[in-house]
């Protein structure tokens, strides 16, 4: 799959198989993140490969906006240096670990864990307080009714502008 097909059909999915995911496609979404550029090359990121069911359970449960972990045959937490804006390298590495994913056919979705829930997840999975967790992002080969599913986005002339916004591109 070309990458523009790949970003064009690639779909948030939160309903799972429960067939584990390979080591080979798992290396390779690793690899991906691994190779994603960052401010300064700093390369502040750390993943952690979650797929112990127990864990997935209690991030699953933890997670307000995450339920679906508690079904995913695994979980990458993205865990970061603290400096400058790490979201943005962060979102980056993940970016490109989710269409590697999408493109070997696993799908996923991040969870927000904010405030008490971060807290608790940094302690179930051993975060050191100087490191941060950015999100948890669950992947799985999607059900049958997940692959199905359709994106909807707006048309470009509504968010794309020449030159200044409100000129039509």
């Amino acid at each position: 799959m070309d990458v523009y097909q790949c970003i064009r059909s690639r779909l948030t999915v939160r309903s799972f198989r429960p067939d584990p995911v390979p080591e080979s496609v798992i290396r390779r979404m690793l690899q991906a993140a691994r190779w994603s550029p960052s401010a300064r090359n700093r390369q502040p990121w750390h993943f952690i490969v979650i797929q112990n069911r127990d864990t997935l359970d209690k991030i699953g449960a933890i997670a307000s906006s995450g339920g679906f972990i508690g079904d995913a045959p695994l979980a990458v937490a993205v865990v970061m240096d603290r400096a400058g804006r790490p979201e943005f390298d962060a979102g980056r590495s993940l970016q490109q670990m989710e269409l590697t994913a999408w493109s070997l056919g696993v799908g996923g979705c991040v969870a927000g864990v904010r405030g008490d829930e971060n807290a608790q997840v940094k302690e179930l999975l051993n975060i050191p307080e100087d490191k941060e967790l950015v999100t948890v992002m669950a992947f799985g080969y999607p059900t049958a009714q997940a692959a199905a599913g359709t994106k909807q986005r707006k048309p470009l002339p509504e968010i794309a502008h020449r030159e200044r916004f409100g000129q039509s591109y």
